[in-house]
Order: structure tokens, then C-alpha cells, then sequence
């Protein structure tokens, strides 16, 4: 049975690819492996946790002799790398923390398949996942394309910058099969609310201020989370080594014009007056370094490989929205902490 390696696989992005990949591809074993942080819940997989080609492995990337049992253990022909620290601000706070996983612990898996595949390389892949933010800010024109140079301007962005970089440098050194993705922003179910979009539905929901960084003006391209499930789905199986694919959703919103948008359908899915949620927008200093502007030219991926975003951002928030609202506990279970010991009661209690 062909085996997959996916990291990160209950986080947000993960979950979803993790859910794709176990329910499209029975006859591949799919291993979870994931350190359950802050932002990994199982509760996400849920639906899948018991498929028979699935298995949850609780390993922290940054330590390179648990990777290593892994893979010794399981012999993935694949791996696909979403495993990492993603948010800017606790970047700012913390560095450090996004030095260990993201560049360390990308490297730890590099060396893994190395170990693992013993240099034959035949019917492998190393799919590395990073961020459009690598290639830093853009002003009112201009599109990043896969040859724009690098330009990071966080301690996040750095280090994702130095993981893309490894990860190739291991292609031409070692001639591992690798490919990378630079997505833009993400939105949809299961996204942890420290991030803009489910942070402002659940403090809308709450009734508690929307906090908007500087005047709003900072501009975003969205997608919508399943369809960059879709493209990793097909760049895993059809891009060619060593290339890089850019993901973007053709959805460039300013944050404040986000947000009139978000408390417009959250009105009308809560049956308040029209303006009520609006109301709750309080602009607040800005974040240091704050990247004026993102925007992804994927043509290179819909050329070669066929793919394109499935929704509009217009269609896609309100299903957004209706999922937080129908999935409260959820929520509630998240921002309280009580998701974290669900580990513990299906997997160590069983």
C-alpha cells in the first residue's frame, strides 16, 4: 500500500488536504503526523479518524530522531509539508519558535526522506507547502509570479523564505524530487480564530469589537480553503521536480472592505438590522512590518496542470460563515482550550 506522509495534518490548511487525500485515494495509507500545538486539532478529523487508511502519528517535527523512527516505521513514498508556524504576529513575539519548526524542522524531514529513500528516488515526492509572503509587498500594481525575488519582511516570512530555499537546495544537491507552493490567504472551516476572517465572526457573534490593524487599507488575495486542498492534490500528483507553483484565489479585498462584506452577511445569517455588526470595527494600532499588499499570478499552474479556484470570495464567505454558525460547539471548544485534550480521550484513553 502506497503511504503519504502529511504534516500539519490538524491544522486548518492540513486537516482539509488530510480529509481530500483519505477519501479520494483509498488504496493510499495516509499518516497524520502533527505535534497538536495550539493550532492542531483533532477535531477536525473527526469524520475520517477511523478510515482504515488513516493513522494519526503525535510527532513534533523539530525533533529529528522521532521524524526519523517515523518514517523508518511507516516507509512513505511521499510526504507533503504543511507543518508549521504561520501566524505573523506570534512571529513578532517569538521568533525563535518559528526558527525551530519551520526552518529546523523542515530540515529534519529532508534529511528523513533522504535516510528513508536511501537516494532512490523512483516514484517519490517532497512536497514542500509555503506562503506568498516570502516575496514580501507589493505596491497598487504587479502580480508575485514563481520567478519574483524574495523580500521577506517578518520573522514568519523569513523563515518560510529560508525553508523554500533548503528545500531546493536539497533538489540540487542531493537531487531530491521536490515541489514547492506560495499560496496567498486562506479562508474557510476550521481555521483557528486568531486569524482575521474566524476572529471577526466569532467576535462578531460575541458582540465584541473587530479589531482592524492601522486603516484597513492592507490588501489580501483570499481562497477558499478546499480549493488549496485541490491544488496540492494536483500538484502533488502532476508538477514536475523541482518546480514551483504559485495558489492564488484572484480575490484581492482590502481588510476593511473584507470586513464591511463579512458584517454584512453575518447580519443578514444572525437576523440583525442591517449595520449592527459594523458597528463593532475598532482600528487599532498597526502591525510592525505589516506588508502593504499580496497578489498571486497562478497562470503558470493553470497552464501546466489545469487547476483553478472552484469560488468566487463572494461565494465563498457566506458558506464560510454558515459553517462557524452551525458548528458552535466547535468553536466554543477552541477558543476555550477543551480541544486540546481530545488526544488524550480518543487516543490515549482508548
Amino acid at each position: 500500500m502506497r503511504t503519504i506522509v502529511i504534516t500539519g495534518g490538524a491544522g486548518f490548511i492540513g486537516s482539509h488536504v488530510v480529509r481530500r487525500f483519505v477519501n479520494r485515494y483509498p488504496h493510499i495509507r495516509i499518516i497524520n503526523l502533527d505535534a497538536l500545538t495550539y493550532a492542531g486539532n483533532l477535531e477536525n478529523l473527526a469524520d475520517v479518524e477511523n478510515a482504515s487508511n488513516y493513522m494519526f502519528e503525535k510527532v513534533d517535527i523539530t525533533d529529528a530522531a522521532a521524524v526519523n523512527a517515523v518514517f523508518a516505521k511507516h516507509c512513505p513514498d511521499g510526504v507533503i509539508h504543511l507543518a508549521a508556524e504561520s501566524h505573523v504576529d506570534r512571529s513578532i513575539a517569538d521568533p525563535m519558535a518559528f526558527i525551530r519548526t519551520n526552518i529546523e524542522g523542515t530540515v529534519n524531514l529532508l534529511n528523513a526522506t533522504r535516510i528513508a529513500w536511501k537516494d532512490n528516488f523512483e516514484g517519490k515526492r517532497f512536497y514542500h507547502i509555503s506562503t506568498d509572503e516570502v516575496y514580501g509587498s507589493l505596491g497598487e500594481e504587479g502580480l508575485f509570479t514563481e520567478e519574483t525575488s524574495y523580500d521577506p519582511r517578518s520573522p514568519y516570512s523569513a523563515s518560510k523564505a529560508s525553508s523554500d530555499h533548503l528545500v531546493r537546495a536539497y533538489f540540487h544537491t542531493y537531487g531530491l524530487p521536490v515541489v514547492i507552493s506560495n499560496c496567498s490567504n486562506n479562508y474557510g472551516p476550521n481555521h483557528f480564530p486568531e486569524k482575521l476572517i474566524p476572529l471577526a465572526i466569532n467576535n462578531i457573534v460575541n458582540n465584541r469589537p473587530i479589531p482592524i490593524y492601522g486603516k484597513g487599507e492592507n490588501v489580501r488575495d483570499w481562497l477558499y480553503v478546499e480549493d488549496h486542498a485541490s491544488a496540492i492534490d494536483v500538484i502533488f500528483h502532476k508538477g514536475g521536480a523541482g518546480e514551483t507553483y504559485n495558489i492564488g484565489g484572484n480575490n484581492e479585498w482590502t481588510n476593511i472592505d473584507l470586513i464591511h462584506l463579512l458584517c454584512k452577511v453575518m447580519d443578514e445569517k444572525l437576523g440583525r438590522e442591517p449595520g449592527t455588526s459594523a458597528q463593532l470595527i475598532t482600528y487599532v494600532q498597526d502591525r510592525a512590518g505589516h506588508d502593504l499588499r499580496y497578489a498571486i499570478d497562478s497562470s503558470k499552474l493553470k497552464r501546466e496542470l489545469g487547476w483553478q479556484p472552484s469560488l468566487t470570495f463572494e461565494e465563498g464567505l457566506p458558506k464560510t460563515v454558515d459553517w462557524y454558525l452551525a458548528n458552535e460547539r466547535w468553536l466554543n471548544n477552541v477558543t476555550s482550550g477543551s480541544y486540546q485534550h481530545y488526544y488524550t480521550k480518543q487516543y490515549q484513553e482508548r
